[in-house]
């Protein structure tokens, strides 16, 4: 009861590294309200884009109100439907005439991209970077940028349209893209290993077998001030970061004696599609675990891709299966892509749901909008979306549902409204016309 804390910006600092802790109780002063403490959960906003639409068919849940009766795509989400929108008849108009690269870059702007193939592009400020100016400075990272591939082309890349339109999805001002990382190793030193150029950090990281030796004396000092629930929740922490390294290693190593011949793929990055995957979300989860940032994206895959999938058995580019002609066989091909997607999508979210933060979890406290630019891809389309929104409990989400909506609406209604939900406060959003008020519903006191 002497309300001596422990607080929550504590980091435990090593040689070039210093690791901010997750949230622990000893964070928490005695008789104190939890809406005042650290223990008042962190909102967070996370957005995650699945390029070249789907099969709807095979995407809309077969219950009009509830997840109980969900599709052939959406199957994985189950263990966490609880914690889980699904949202039907969403569009993107400011993503016509329509092509791939107004897709990447309307999704999170719900911004017309000026039609250019030069320097002089245009579009607008994404919703993440909304977010960021208002609650991303509070932390190590205003935000957190990831993709799956590397793609350094110029100039014209899809219809009179600049290459950065397609290559980023997140803009901090109409003029201004935010490049995206895909390697693994790189963004495991942002978050937490010492500044200088990326090639200065990975040297300095060679020199040392883990980031985590630097601060072992630290780590125990600590540890013989915490309680018991304490110890065991920074040890599960440490060990995972220590785990996220040592599949970095391994990919490290392999990726010299990988035979395969993959350009663009660069040292360090896993040869297999959902090993890399995994990391990438195991690295976002980490970020938001220990407080780093609380705003993430990341592109699953890109515009135009021509990956493919001999893990599911699908040997086809995934680009040409999109522009299917409703020829039966590709379409099933399709849809095996994108239930592969949102199958590593939802490990994510059970791995969110388990980690536990304050008087819930990490899930409880971050939305995360998964969806895509482009509705029915064989034309193109920028009607009934697909549109995932999970997490988000302590902010009044309710989940379990299905909401399937009588006219097309605004995706920027729905930016808005995330917006709102994690404290950001502006009047409108890209082409919105309103917030969408039947996501959430008040916290019962």
């Amino acid at each position: 009861m002497t309300k001596r804390y422990i607080p929550r910006r504590t980091f435990l600092k090593g040689v070039g590294a210093s690791f901010a802790l997750p949230l622990l109780d000893a964070m928490v002063p005695a008789a104190t309200a939890t809406s005042r403490t650290a223990a008042n959960g962190v909102r967070r906003l996370g957005y995650v884009f699945m390029p070249m639409g789907c099969d709807q068919s095979r995407w809309t849940p077969g219950s009009d109100d509830t997840l109980d009766k969900l599709s052939p795509i959406l199957d994985s989400l189950s263990p966490v439907k609880d914690h889980t929108t699904v949202l039907t008849n969403m569009d993107l108009k400011p993503a016509y005439p329509g092509s791939h690269a107004t897709s990447n870059s309307s999704f999170l702007s719900a911004a017309k991209a000026k039609v250019t193939e030069s320097s002089d592009y245009y579009l607008g400020t994404t919703a993440d970077q909304v977010a960021a100016k208002q609650i991303g400075q509070e932390t190590q990272l205003p935000s957190l940028e990831l993709a799956m591939d590397l793609m350094e082309t110029v100039g014209q890349c899809d219809n009179g349209y600049a290459c950065v339109y397609q290559n980023n999805l997140s803009w901090s001002s109409p003029t201004t893209p935010l490049p995206a990382e895909a390697h693994p190793r790189i963004v495991f030193e942002n978050l937490f290993g010492e500044g200088g150029t990326p090639e200065e950090r990975r040297e300095a990281l060679r020199k040392r077998a883990s980031l985590l030796d630097s601060i072992t004396e630290d780590m125990k000092r600590m540890k013989r001030d915490l309680g018991v629930r304490d110890r065991a929740r920074l040890t599960e922490y440490l060990d995972a970061i220590r785990e996220v390294e040592r599949r970095i290693q391994k990919a490290e190593l392999d990726s010299k004696d990988n035979p395969l011949p993959d350009l663009e793929r660069p040292m360090g990055v896993p040869a297999m599609y959902a090993d890399h995957a995994r990391l990438m979300f195991d690295l976002q989860l980490l970020a938001y675990q220990g407080d780093i940032t609380r705003i993430s994206t990341f592109q699953i895959a890109r515009e135009t891709s021509n990956r493919s999938y001999p893990e599911i058995g699908v040997s086809d580019p995934h680009h040409p299966l999109s522009h299917h002609g409703d020829n039966p066989d590709k379409i099933e091909r399709m849809s095996k892509i994108n239930a592969f997607h949102v199958s590593l999508f939802a490990e994510y979210l059970e791995k969110l749901k388990n980690t536990r933060e304050g008087n819930g979890s990490l899930l409880d406290n971050v939305l995360i909008l998964y969806g895509s630019g482009i509705g029915n891809p064989n034309v193109h389309d920028h009607t009934n979306l697909p549109c995932i929104v999970a997490g988000g409990a302590s902010g009044g989400m309710k989940g379990n549902r299905h909401i399937r909506y009588d006219k097309p609406t605004p995706l920027a209604n729905l930016h808005l409204t995330l917006l709102d939900k994690v404290g950001v406060k502006i009047d409108s959003f890209g082409d919105s016309d309103g917030m969408i008020n039947d996501l959430f519903e008040p916290l019962s006191v």
